[in-house]
């Protein structure tokens, strides 16, 4: 689940599964089951609503933080033989599902950003509302942590981070208050990041656009997961694993992510056959794109579901087809 919804409602579910369905009960390679990737597993809610509406349906579940492995095991046991998981982060999805035993598969969801049990659980250091250790590791076995981010990084290395993950136009400023504060004692709790965060900016610029730390925690959160990292790798991996007919589906919730599915679904069913080179209908089928998009720019929620799921506000929804084989 991405950011902004709660851990028991996952987010758009209703529209995610209409637009994955059709792959996923049509017709497979040698009447193979279908396989549906979830990349960013969570705590299933997308998956356990694919496997209720589909009885055949195997699913790979992916995720680089242990508590949503071993939530997913718990859907193992209920759809016995149906599901596969994998603790790791998504950029290996190709290893992955070569692993599970596939080729191509018919499915793959990628519900991005930091969950709502991450999100929730104060000891994770997520939050910038309850106090806990700078960690907002997703996967507790890495070393970098943002407490090292925070006290380690030189001040024009942490305004770098600041500025392009969290796109924060006073980040040399709190990249030296950080400094300031560090040389006196290690900046290790959410509560005091955010509290010197909110004293380097301006006070006219606190009193708009909420929390002043928000973006500072984004920030620290992509860098210490390498989310941009990963969804560059994973992106053009994800899309080369559909058959003919297999569809992908992004969950983003913010600008930096967005773009980036944004510009890879853009590629992919952009024509590059000059306007000029005349074409038969047969050479034109076998050399235009191999994608089409089945949304029209990024769909957002709608009142419905703000109302039961307020956390899904800043959710984008985009999503491709795959229309046949590459030459």
């Amino acid at each position: 689940m991405g950011e902004h919804a709660y851990a028991h409602v996952p987010v758009m579910a209703g529209r995610v599964t209409a637009l994955l369905l059709p792959a996923l009960t049509g017709p497979t390679p040698g009447g193979r089951p279908p396989v549906l990737v979830d990349a960013t597993l969570g705590r299933a809610g997308h998956a356990r609503a694919l496997l209720e509406a589909c009885p055949g349906l195997l699913l790979i579940g992916i995720d680089a933080d242990e508590a949503a492995i071993e939530a997913g095991r718990a859907l193992a046991v209920e759809y016995p033989g149906r599901v596969t998981l994998a603790h790791a982060f998504y950029d290996h999805i190709t290893e992955i599902v070569a692993d599970a035993g596939h080729r191509r598969v018919q499915g793959v969801l990628l519900d991005l950003g930091v969950s709502s049990p991450q999100l929730d659980d104060a000891g994770r250091g997520f939050s910038y509302s309850q106090d806990a250790p700078l960690d907002m590791r997703m996967d507790q076995t890495a070393e970098l942590t943002a407490a090292r981010v925070v006290n380690e990084y030189p001040v024009p290395e942490l305004a770098r981070v600041l500025l392009t993950y969290g796109e924060e136009k006073f980040a040399r400023r709190i990249a030296e208050a950080l400094a300031r504060e560090r040389a006196r004692e290690p900046v290790t709790s959410t509560l005091r990041l955010s509290a010197i965060v909110k004293d380097a900016i301006p006070a006219a610029a606190r009193r708009t656009g909420g929390n002043p730390a928000k973006r500072t925690f984004q920030a620290l959160r992509i860098e210490v997961n390498d989310e941009l990292g990963a969804l560059r790798r994973a992106l053009p991996d994800a899309l080369d694993l559909l058959a003919p007919g297999g569809r992908f589906l992004a969950l983003a919730y913010h600008s930096l992510e967005d773009r980036l599915v944004k510009r890879e679904l853009a590629a992919r069913t952009a024509s590059t056959i000059p306007p000029s080179v005349p074409l038969r209908a047969a050479d034109l089928a076998a050399s235009g794109p191999r994608f089409r998009l089945l949304t029209r720019g990024a769909e957002r929620p709608d009142e419905d579901e703000l109302a039961v799921n307020p956390r899904s506000a800043s959710a984008r929804l985009r999503a491709i087809e795959c229309i046949r084989e590459a030459a």
